[in-house]
């Protein structure tokens, strides 16, 4: 299994929109609209996130996950002087549980390890991935009312 990353182009956004879908399918189903405003939810939502996340995170790095070549999904990040911020990851369904996540964000804390940064991410309360940040010592520091605010300080070895 092979994991890449690509720089993410202008002909990527509907590819983007399927993987930012994929992650409101479960809250999706369990509304009674008709498939034609759920695709109209999906695209505004993703839209007026897309929108705020490049107003928001100027110079921001947006990137594609490969796996074995193949779209797999989304990592964006931003990088201060002080830290490293996930502003996103995120996986097709069919790409979930199989390690790759866990690659990408080992990746990230070597990096940040390396850099001497913290790395931090928002968390929804009910995202199944809170208990791998949490195995990969992110803590929470502040809560939203819909997210965690979680922060994995580098460790500084003794000299």
């Amino acid at each position: 299994m092979e994991i890449g990353l690509r720089k993410v182009e202008e002909n990527d956004l509907l590819f983007l929109k399927q993987v930012y879908r994929s992650t409101r399918e479960e809250e999706l189903a369990l509304t009674k609209m008709s498939p034609e405003e759920k695709n109209q939810f999906v695209d505004f939502q993703f839209n007026a996130q897309h929108a705020h996340y490049l107003k928001a995170y100027q110079g921001a790095d947006f990137q594609i996950v490969l796996l074995d070549g193949e779209q797999a999904g989304r990592l964006y990040l931003w990088e201060t002087e002080s830290q490293i911020r996930i502003m996103d990851i995120a996986l097709l369904g069919q790409f979930r549980g199989k390690g790759v996540g866990t690659k990408i964000l080992n990746d990230l804390i070597q990096d940040s390890e390396s850099k001497g940064k913290r790395l931090t991410i928002h968390v929804e309360y009910f995202n199944p991935a809170l208990r791998l940040y949490e195995r990969l010592n992110f803590k929470r520091t502040d809560d939203t009312g819909i997210y965690y605010f979680m922060e994995r300080q580098p460790e500084m070895s003794n000299p």
